[in-house]
């Protein structure tokens, strides 16, 4: 079979499939893009790497790749060097990095025939690939001729000829119409769980990333700035930012309330606190009910995931500029 890897084939001792310790990267001019960057990717998750364009996400995962020369640190995949283990590595990785880069005159076909013949691997996978992106009825239309979208579609096809262990996509749903991107994300997921896939891929959309990726690296300004499970995020969201009471009689409601929360206001036919524990709000409600006071509706205000992730990208454009 030649270089052509499947999962069992894979080393499973390292924890991580990637990892990268202290990567530094800067322009000849001296203007730094990444900052010690320690990325740790578990093995066999899709692991979603976030931050705004500019960040540094492209510069990484390029260094990841080889596709730039590694200036500091050190990267690791699949518990081996990438440094004295390129050609057995890349072998086994399968990426789309930036804009589709393809023969534009030949059809999405004679363009996988070509890498099939690279990578060794059989001819069969080229017209399993083309059906897994859509792209089987293509016939002999050149991909000169194909929408940004297609040749997305194709490029990720190129990335999963030889079955690789390692999936690195960059902004990979770049052209694609809603439709485009949903049965790309199915793709994915169906890869990650019946093969044991590990999938790196990098966005600036936080919604389609929440989707898709059970962990998280966000960078910004060339910096970590959270790294964890999915969960570790959204139990951030949890918490309760203000509460609502709507009430019968505003005036009673608050003078009750105030006696053990006396930040409350009233507010438009309701009494409005800052956070409080849960317990607090079933506590409140029992005692208006129990004193008369009818309680219409609780209205709870909890972190949107979104202003979460604006919030850690923010507070570090915030600490860079200081610097």
């Amino acid at each position: 079979m030649g270089s052509y890897y499947r999962l069992d084939q894979m080393s499973l001792d390292s924890k991580y499939c990637v990892e990268t310790n202290s990567i530094f990267h800067s322009y000849a001019s001296g203007g730094v893009v990444l900052n010690g960057i320690d990325l740790q990717v578990p093995t066999g998750c899709i692991y979603g790497f976030l931050g705004p364009n500019g960040a540094g996400k492209t510069t990484t995962l390029r260094l990841i790749l080889g596709l730039l020369r590694k200036q500091r640190g050190s990267i690791s995949i699949f518990g081996k060097s990438s440094e004295t283990n390129r050609i057995e590595i890349l072998g086994k990785v399968g990426a789309l990095i930036e804009s589709p880069s393809l023969y534009e005159h030949l059809t999405a076909t004679e363009n996988l025939v070509l890498l099939q013949k690279v990578y060794r691997c059989p001819k069969s996978r080229i017209h399993h690939v083309l059906g897994l992106v859509g792209l089987s009825k293509t016939g002999d239309k050149r991909t000169g001729r194909f929408s940004l979208g297609m040749k997305q579609r194709l490029s990720v096809a190129i990335a999963l000829l030889h079955s690789p262990s390692l999936l690195i996509l960059d902004e990979p749903t770049n052209g694609l119409d809603p439709n485009g991107i949903i049965e790309i994300r199915e793709l994915l997921k169906t890869l990650n769980r019946e093969n044991g896939t590990t999938i790196v891929i990098s966005s600036h959309m936080l919604a389609e990333v929440e989707k898709l990726a059970s962990d998280l690296g966000i960078i910004a300004h060339g910096r970590m700035v959270f790294q964890g499970k999915f969960e570790e995020l959204r139990e951030k969201q949890q918490q309760v930012l203000s509460v609502s009471f709507a009430v019968s009689d505003v005036a009673r409601a608050l003078r009750i309330i105030s006696e053990t929360h006396p930040t409350a206001r009233a507010h438009e036919g309701s009494v409005i606190l800052p956070a409080i524990p849960r317990e607090a709000i079933a506590a409140i409600n029992r005692t208006l009910v129990h004193a008369g006071v009818d309680v219409s509706e609780i209205e709870i205000e909890m972190n949107a995931l979104e202003e979460i992730f604006m919030n850690l990208v923010e507070s570090h454009t915030h600490e860079s500029a200081i610097r």
